[in-house]
C-alpha cells in the first residue's frame, strides 16, 4: 500500500454507511464507467516515461452486436490491460470497428429495397453516401455495448477501417506489394456467392451437412462390351463443363482407356480419359469427372493436364454458353433437368437418396457457394507466409498455448495465394487505373490518375485492411509517437478459430513492412482462447436456439458476473461451457464480497499500516501469508494467460479463507481486544480488491474507494511481494484449528444438534497439540460453551491434529429431540441400505464389471464403500439414541 493509492476519507460515523444497503450493479455501473472515461484513466500517453503495454481490439463488424465470443475476448483483454495499468505500465487498449464490406453493403441494400430502390438505381457514389449515413446513425451499437461490459479502452483513439488514415495505409501497402510483384491479376477459381454476386473469403464459407443425391452416370457406349466409363457426382449439372475423366495411372481396369476420348452426351466435343495420381482407385468406380472451372481439385488437375476450363454458369448461378437446352436454367433446376435427360438416354446407372455430404454455404446470404473461375486480384503469399512462420519459429512472436503452434505452421507453410478482390461497392476500392489504350497503373495515396482513365470497380477483401490493423491504427505510414511507444503490440487476444485467417494476415503484413516500423512483428504474444459453448458443451448458434446475449446477463446479473464467469472458464486453447447457473454463482460471489467488506467496515476494518508481525495473532499471520501466496499465484498464472487458474485462486481465497474463516476469526479476536486485527482485515481486503479489480471492476471500485478513501482502484498500484517469509507455525496452528472446528461441526450434525445451538463442552489435550491459543476461536466457531462444575458429557470425539490429539466432550442432554432424531436416522439408514443393495448388485454382475469403463466401476465401488460406512455410523447412532 502506498500513500498515492488512497488518502484518509472525511470523518464518518462508519465508512460502511457510504455503501448501499445491498449490491445492485445496475444502479452503479453506468456512472462508474462514465467517471473512469471522463477522468482519462484509459487514455494512453505516448510521451509517458512508463514502459508501454498495448493491445489492439480485434475489430468487430460495424453491422453487428456483441455475442458471447466477443464478451470473452473483451473480458480477457480488459483483465490484461487493467492489471498492467496497475503495475505501472502506460497502457493503450485501442478500440475500433471493421467496415465489414459484404455485411454492411447487404444491410444497406435491404434498407433501400424496403423503399423500392436498388443500389443500381442511385449509382455507386450515392450508395456509398447512404452507407456512411447508416454508419453515423446505427454504427455505434457495439461501442455502447463495450461500455456496458466495462471495457477500459482508449476511446480517444477509436478507429474504423474506412477512416482516412487507415485508407492511406491500405493504398500504401497495395502499391508497395504491386510494385514488388506480390499483387497480380489472374483468372482463378474462387468461392462465389450467386446471391451477393461476389467472391467471398474462406472464412465466410460455412460447411453444413446436407442431404443430396449421388448420381452415377455413364460416359461412352451404353454397350458393356464397348468403351465406356462410369463416374459418380452430387452436382450432375456440372457435367456440362466436364473436360476430362480421370483415373489412377496404376488402375488396370482403365489402362486401355487412358489416352482415348469418349463423346459428351450433350455437347459436340470429346471427353479425354486422363491418368492422375490424385484419383483414389478405391473410391467409387475409381473414375472421376473433371470440371476445372467449377471445382478446386478439378481446377488443379486442369492446370496439370492443360485442360480447357469452360465456365458454364454466370454470376447469378444460371447455366450459360453451353449451347444446350439447359442454358438459362438456375443451377439447382438444371441439376434436375440434366439428370432427367441423362436418364432418358439410359446413362444414369444408379441413384442414391439421401446422400449426406458437406457443402459450403455463404455465411452472409446462406446459399451454397459456387466454385467459379473468375478474373480477380491476388496476393502472392509464399514469401510473406514464410516470414510469418519464421517469426514464430524464432520466438519473436510466441503463441499461447504452444500446442497451437503445429496448426499455425501447417497453415502458413501450405498457404495458397489470396484472392483480395470483391465485387462490391462498399470497401477500399482497388487503386488500379486503366487507360484508354489498355494501360494499367497503380496509384498511391498522394497520386492522381490521368484524365480519361478509369478505376478498377472492385474493392478489397476486408481482411486486407484489418490485416494492417496493429500499425495502421497507430498512424502508419507515418512514424508516429504512438508507433514508437506502443508497437509492436504486447499481445493479441483472439479465438483459435480465426488463427489462420486474420492472425496470419496481420503477421504477413507486419513482417513485410517491418523496415518501416519500430518492430519486426505486429505482436509479441498471441493468446488463443477457445469457443464459448452452452452449459451442455454445444456450440452456440441461432439454429439451435442456445445462444446467450451477453447484455442480457449484464442486465440480470451485472457486468462483473458476466466477466467473472467468462474469465473463470478461460484456459489457453480450451473451450468453455457456461450457463445461467454459472452467472448466478458469479453474481453471488460479487454479493459475498460486498457483504464481507461492508461487515468488515462496520467492525472497524481500516487500510492502515500493519503492526510488527510479532504483535499479530496466528490467524493474522496466516491470512497475510495466504494473501502473499495467492498474489504470487495470480501473477504467475496471468503472466501465462491462465485466467481460469487465477480466478479460481482468487475465488477460493476470498470465499473460503477470507469470508468463511478469517472474518469469523476476526470477530473473536476483536472481542478479545486484538485491535491490530482491524488493520490486518483492512490490508487483506485492500489487496484482495486490487487483485480482483481487473476481472470484476465495478464492485471492487465501489468497495475499495470506501475501504481506503482512495480516488480509484483503476490506477492503484498492483499488490507487490512483501518480502516477508511465511510463518509455518501459524499455518500449522490455524490449519489444526480449522480441522478441529470442522470435525466438531460434523459431529454436532451427526448428533442432531441445530447448526448454531450452543452446548457445553470440555476440550482436552490442547497443550500437547499446541493450539492453546486457538481454543477461544474453536469454542466460538463450533458453538461450544465452557463446561460448568457439574458438567457431565453425553458424547465425545477425538480429533488427531499435527502435534497431538484433542478430545472434545459435549453435554447434549436436553438439546436433542430424540424421537425426531431417531426418525431422521432411520430414514438415512434406509437410504444407505438401498444404496448398498444397488451398488452390490451392479458389482455382482460379471458382465457389467467386464464391459463397463474402469472409472465407472471404480466409482460404484466407492459408492458401495461409502454406503457401508454410512450404515455402520448410523446404526451406532441409533443405538446411542435407543432406536435399536
Amino acid at each position: 500500500m502506498t500513500s498515492s493509492d488512497h488518502a484518509p476519507s472525511e470523518p464518518q460515523d462508519n465508512p460502511a454507511d457510504l455503501l448501499p444497503k445491498n449490491w445492485n450493479p445496475g444502479e452503479v455501473e453506468a456512472d462508474l464507467y462514465k467517471g473512469w472515461v471522463d477522468a482519462g484513466y484509459f487514455t494512453a500517453d505516448a510521451d509517458s516515461s512508463k514502459p508501454g503495454y498495448s493491445i489492439v481490439l480485434p475489430p468487430p463488424n460495424v453491422t453487428g452486436s456483441l455475442h458471447m465470443g466477443h464478451a470473452l475476448d473483451h473480458t480477457l483483454m480488459d483483465v490484461l490491460a487493467r492489471r498492467k495499468r496497475m503495475q505501472g505500465y502506460e497502457v493503450l487498449w485501442l478500440p475500433g470497428m471493421d467496415h465489414a464490406g459484404i455485411a454492411t453493403q447487404s444491410l444497406v441494400e435491404k434498407k433501400l429495397a424496403a423503399d423500392g430502390v436498388s443500389k443500381d438505381d442511385i449509382g455507386r457514389e450515392k450508395f456509398i453516401e447512404k452507407v456512411w449515413e447508416w454508419k453515423a446513425e446505427s454504427g455505434g451499437t457495439i461501442g455502447e455495448q463495450m461500455r456496458r461490459l466495462g471495457d477500459g479502452v482508449d476511446w480517444t483513439r477509436d478507429r474504423f477501417t474506412m477512416d482516412e488514415g487507415l485508407s492511406r495505409a491500405v493504398q500504401t501497402v497495395f502499391k508497395k506489394f504491386y510494385d514488388a510483384g506480390l499483387i497480380y491479376r489472374a483468372e482463378r477459381l474462387v468461392n462465389w456467392s450467386p446471391v451477393l454476386q461476389t467472391a467471398i473469403s474462406d472464412i465466410e464459407v460455412k460447411y453444413e451437412d446436407v442431404d443430396g443425391e449421388l448420381v452415377s452416370l455413364r460416359y461412352g457406349s451404353l454397350n458393356d462390351d464397348e468403351p465406356h466409363v462410369v463416374v459418380a457426382t452430387t452436382r450432375v449439372e456440372t457435367m456440362l463443363g466436364d473436360t476430362a475423366v480421370a483415373v489412377h495411372p496404376d488402375d488396370e481396369r482403365y489402362t486401355h482407356l487412358v489416352g482415348t476420348s469418349l463423346p459428351h452426351p450433350f455437347l459436340d466435343r470429346e471427353i479425354p480419359i486422363i491418368a492422375d495420381d490424385y484419383v483414389d482407385p478405391e473410391f467409387g468406380t475409381g473414375a472421376v469427372k473433371i470440371t476445372p472451372a467449377h471445382d478446386p481439385n478439378d481446377f488443379e488437375m486442369g492446370l496439370r493436364h492443360s485442360l480447357p476450363m469452360p465456365s458454364i454458369m454466370d454470376k447469378t448461378g444460371h447455366i450459360v454458353d453451353t449451347g444446350t437446352q439447359f442454358d438459362g436454367l438456375e443451377r439447382f433446376e438444371a441439376r434436375v433437368k440434366v439428370r432427367e435427360a441423362l436418364a432418358e438416354q439410359g446413362r444414369v446407372v444408379a441413384e442414391k437418396r439421401p446422400y449426406t455430404h458437406s457443402v459450403g454455404h455463404s455465411e452472409r446470404s446462406g446459399e451454397p457457394i459456387e466454385p467459379r473461375l473468375s478474373l480477380q486480384w491476388w496476393v502472392k503469399v509464399d514469401t510473406l507466409a514464410t516470414a510469418a512462420g519464421d517469426a514464430v519459429r524464432s520466438g519473436e512472436t510466441v503463441i499461447h498455448p504452444k500446442s497451437q503452434e503445429p496448426r499455425w505452421f501447417s497453415w502458413v507453410d501450405d498457404m495458397h495465394d489470396w484472392c483480395i478482390s470483391r465485387q462490391l461497392w462498399w470497401g477500399h476500392r482497388i487503386p488500379i487505373w486503366y487507360g484508354p489504350d489498355g494501360e494499367t497503373i497503380c496509384l498511391g495515396p498522394d497520386e492522381s490518375a490521368p484524365e480519361g482513365w478509369t478505376q478498377d470497380p472492385d474493392v478489397l477483401d476486408t481482411w486486407f485492411s484489418s490485416g494492417l490493423w496493429p500499425f495502421s491504427t497507430m498512424g502508419w505510414p507515418e512514424r508516429t509517437a504512438d508507433l514508437e511507444k506502443f508497437y509492436p503490440t504486447s499481445v493479441l487476444v483472439t479465438g483459435y478459430d480465426i488463427l489462420f485467417f486474420w492472425v496470419a494476415r496481420m503477421m504477413m503484413f507486419g513482417t513485410a513492412v517491418a523496415d518501416e516500423l519500430p518492430g519486426a512483428v505486429p505482436f509479441r504474444d498471441v493468446f488463443l482462447h477457445g469457443l464459448v459453448r452452452d452449459e451442455f458443451g454445444r456450440k452456440m448458434s441461432k439454429s439451435k436456439g442456445n445462444g446467450i446475449d451477453p447484455l442480457d446477463w449484464v442486465d440480470r446479473f451485472g457486468a462483473d458476473a458476466l466477466r467473472f464467469t467468462l474469465a473463470r472458464g478461460a484456459n489457453p486453447g480450451g473451450d468453455l461451457s457456461v450457463g445461467e447457473d454459472n452467472a448466478q454463482a458469479s453474481r453471488n460471489f460479487a454479493t459475498k464480497l460486498f457483504n464481507a467488506t461492508k461487515f468488515a467496515l462496520m467492525n472497524g476494518a481500516v487500510a492502515a499500516d500493519l503492526p510488527d508481525r510479532a504483535d499479530l495473532t496466528d490467524a493474522d499471520r496466516w491470512i497475510l501469508d495466504r494473501l502473499a501466496t495467492v498474489r504470487a499465484e495470480v501473477d504467475d498464472t496471468l503472466d501465462r494467460y491462465e485466467f481460469s487458474k487465477a480466478c479460481e485462486a482468487l475465488y477460493h481465497f476470498a470465499w473460503d479463507e477470507v469470508c468463511d474463516w478469517y472474518l469469523e476469526l476476526a470477530k473473536v479476536q476483536l472481542g478479545n481486544g486484538h485491535d491490530s486485527t482491524r488493520a490486518v482485515l483492512g490490508t487483506v481486503l485492500d489487496s484482495l480488491l486490487r487483485l480482483l479489480h481487473p476481472v470484476i471492476p465495478f464492485v471492487t471500485e465501489t468497495l475499495w474507494k470506501v475501504l481506503t478513501g482512495g480516488q480509484t482502484v483503476v490506477t492503484a498500484s498492483w499488490p507487490a511481494e512483501t518480502g516477508v517469509g511465511a510463518d509455518p507455525v501459524a499455518l500449522q496452528r490455524v490449519t489444526d484449528m480449522q480441522k478441529l472446528v470442522t470435525e466438531v461441526r460434523r459431529f454436532r450434525s451427526d448428533q442432531g444438534l441445530k447448526p448454531k445451538q450452543k452446548v457445553p463442552a470440555r476440550l482436552g489435550g490442547a497443550s500437547e497439540a499446541d493450539i492453546d491459543g486457538q481454543l477461544s476461536a474453536v469454542r466460538s466457531l463450533a458453538f461450544l460453551t465452557d463446561a460448568e462444575a457439574d458438567f457431565t458429557p453425553s458424547a465425545s470425539l477425538e480429533v488427531r491434529l499435527s502435534l497431538g490429539t484433542v478430545t472434545v466432550e459435549l453435554d447434549t442432554s436436553g438439546t436433542v429431540d430424540v424421537g425426531a432424531e431417531i426418525k431422521r436416522a432411520q430414514k438415512d439408514l434406509a437410504a444407505a441400505e438401498k444404496e448398498l443393495e444397488t451398488t452390490t448388485a451392479k458389482l455382482g454382475n460379471d458382465k457389467f464389471v467386464a464391459n463397463a469403463p474402469e472409472a465407472v466401476v471404480d466409482k460404484i465401488r466407492g459408492r458401495q464403500q461409502l454406503a457401508g460406512e454410512d450404515i455402520e455410523r448410523i446404526t451406532k447412532r441409533l443405538k446411542e439414541l435407543g432406536g435399536q
